[in-house]
């Protein structure tokens, strides 16, 4: 073979190794149509591809972060649900933030599992978000991240110093910074939280809790936090294992019990322990209104009506994924799974995170709920100490 045709091959393949590079804003030059045409057409394109065209030119990345972009899009009903993921980097207690978006090039990819099994890139990747303050978020199984409209909120503690805290801190995804929000009535630990109504519902994690200060709400349109009373510091404790939203109620488990808080009427009422027994340290989330977890290589819905868990139908395609590290979220009303995996026979301990997302049916009078893969891919190489903490939904 001859040196020509070996230096083709080898520069062939270095290309399909090369990590995704995109352009800096400086290197293009800036476009020359009005803003207001460009904001009319960025609102039209999905928000998939505005991590990549903000780096398109300075005043790209400018527009894609403005108000006005996002009032267009809501104008013209094109608002989308975009999925965020918080990684951690042990020992860096320093979180990370990731949002999901199309890749710059879909035929290249940095996974070697993918390029081995021959199967072609779905074409999405998490790209960093570059926020000038990231505080710390809470560990994972503790609910204290919960998005409203555009913003996801950071709820308590703890902070790195792993003290309990009043502090609320809110990403605005639009413009991908952090702000300081309302502080709590009460400093927290490990809180779990709810939303009803674009209404905050926090509980548990307070140091001395009781029935006047064990919940407290906060409403995001008048931004002021109220006090809640409520039996649940008696039945439930301090320590909150798992909340969720279904049926327009707060559930709450702790100290092997449960309550349901129906925020219209202001009613509690006691919850059986079947509810509680099958999510237990599992990831889980609620999709239109109806409670999954992960485990043992399928997923479980909770029906409420006749109060026990069912399996969910046709789920094919996917590998089997690691109970304790899969993490759901709801994307728009489908189910997005992330999980990771080790790269084969990497010197360097890689590993890759890979994405899924589900689409959800009900059948047989609704006494089936049936999922089908749309689409999953591996969307981001990262060390071995990484951590998949959270990952949530933001609608722009």
């Amino acid at each position: 073979m001859s040196s020509t045709v070996k230096k083709k091959r080898k520069t062939k393949k270095n290309k399909e190794l090369s990590p995704i590079l995109l352009p800096s804003p400086e290197s293009t030059p800036n476009p020359s149509l009005p803003d207001d045409l460009l904001i009319s057409c960025f609102a039209r394109v999905s928000r998939l591809y505005y991590p990549t065209l903000s780096f398109v030119s300075k005043s790209f990345g400018s527009l894609i972060a403005s108000p006005e972009l996002y009032k267009t899009r809501s104008l013209l009903n094109r608002t989308e649900s975009c999925l965020y993921v918080y990684l951690r980097f042990h020992p860096d207690p320093t979180p990370y933030w990731y949002t999901l978006c199309r890749r710059p090039n879909p035929n290249i990819t940095n996974d070697i599992s993918i390029r081995k099994n021959k199967k072609k890139p779905c074409g999405y990747v998490l790209a960093a978000i570059q926020a000038p303050h990231s505080p710390p978020a809470p560990p994972a199984h503790w609910a204290g991240l919960v998005s409203v409209g555009s913003n996801i909120y950071n709820i308590g503690g703890p902070i790195v110093d792993k003290e309990a805290s009043s502090r609320v801190s809110i990403l605005d995804c639009r413009s991908q910074t952090w702000l300081e929000g309302p502080k709590m009535q009460v400093e927290r630990k490990y809180p779990a939280a709810n939303v009803i109504d674009g209404k905050i519902y926090v509980v548990g994690g307070c140091k001395d809790c009781d029935k006047s200060n064990w919940m407290e709400v906060f409403d995001t349109k008048t931004q002021v936090w109220e006090l809640v009373s409520s039996p649940g510091a008696k039945i439930c404790g301090d320590s909150i294992h798992k909340s969720a939203v279904i049926d327009e109620k707060v559930y709450v488990f702790g100290n092997c019990n449960g309550l349901a808080l129906k925020p219209k009427d202001g009613t509690w009422q006691r919850v059986g322990w079947e509810m509680e027994s099958g999510w237990a340290w599992y990831s889980y989330n609620v999709i239109g209104n109806v409670l999954y977890y992960y485990n043992d290589g399928g997923f479980k819905w909770y029906d409420t009506k006749v109060r026990v868990w069912r399996n969910l139908m046709g789920v094919k395609g996917l590998p089997r994924l690691p109970n304790y590290i899969a993490r759901l979220a709801d994307h728009g009303g489908k189910m997005a799974v992330l999980w990771d995996r080790k790269v084969p026979s990497s010197e360097d301990k890689k590993k890759t995170i890979w994405c899924a997302v589900i689409a959800l049916e009900r059948r047989n009078n609704d006494e089936e709920i049936w999922g089908k893969v749309e689409w999953y891919d591996a969307v981001l190489a990262v060390p071995e100490s990484c951590r998949i903490e959270y990952a949530i939904s933001a609608t722009l």
